[in-house]
């Protein structure tokens, strides 16, 4: 199973929908956060829309989250979380996989590296033995791509961690996207088909950045 939700730079968001349109999964749960508690009024009618995330299969695998945002309290957060491991359980899942951003001073240019961590010292040896990098010291990962790893290994199922480098959490990063996903095609042995796409999105995010610092325009809105 590969479980990521929207982070810094929506590197673990673009990731998972890039999984699933690349793998052509096919969607056979989802869970609805309880909000927004609002309606928006259009002048005689209204719209709501309810976030959704949702659970999906293809060959061999199960990928859960993608989309926009993550629960807004630590009790929708531990829900969710369990929630993710009972359907692991259900379909016999041994090993979860998360994917999130690493924010770094480092200056990666454009390649950003992917940083692993695990559920055991027995499982980050042989992550090491692959050659991937580990993530470096001692630091909390927050949100569900951190706590879900805690969940795996509360309920005795390994989980691996991979976090990519970016340094801008306020723009998409789509090259550590990409680079979570070369790292994950080596572990899982799947083939993510058309990352060339991830290339192109983050040369054109570039340019419109280049463009707004020379015209003087704020990169942020207020």
């Amino acid at each position: 199973m590969i479980a990521a939700m929207q982070d810094m730079g929506n590197v673990g968001s673009i990731a998972i929908d890039f999984i699933n349109k690349s793998l052509d999964t096919k969607c056979f749960r989802y869970v609805s956060p309880p909000y927004p508690n609002y309606v928006v009024d259009k002048g005689g009618h209204i719209d709501f829309q309810q976030e959704q995330w949702e659970y999906r299969y293809g060959n061999g695998i199960i990928v859960f989250g993608g989309g926009v945002g993550q629960p807004q309290t630590n009790q929708e957060l531990y829900e969710l979380c369990q929630d993710v491991i009972d359907v692991a359980k259900s379909y016999s899942v041994q090993l979860v996989y998360t994917l999130g951003a690493f924010h770094t001073d480092r200056n990666y240019g454009k390649n950003p590296r992917t940083l692993v961590t695990t559920t055991s010292r027995e499982l980050t040896d042989q992550i090491a033995r692959l050659g991937l990098e580990l993530t470096p010291g001692s630091s909390m990962i927050t949100g569900f791509n951190g706590l879900i790893l805690g969940y795996a290994k509360k309920n005795n199922m390994q989980g691996i961690g991979l976090y990519a480098e970016i340094d801008d959490p306020q723009v998409p990063q789509y090259r550590s996207a990409k680079s979570l996903l070369v790292s994950l095609e080596k572990l899982t042995y799947q083939k993510f088909k058309g990352m060339e796409e991830l290339d192109e999105i983050a040369g054109a995010i570039d340019s419109e950045l280049d463009r707004m610092r020379g015209s003087g325009d704020s990169l942020y809105r207020p």
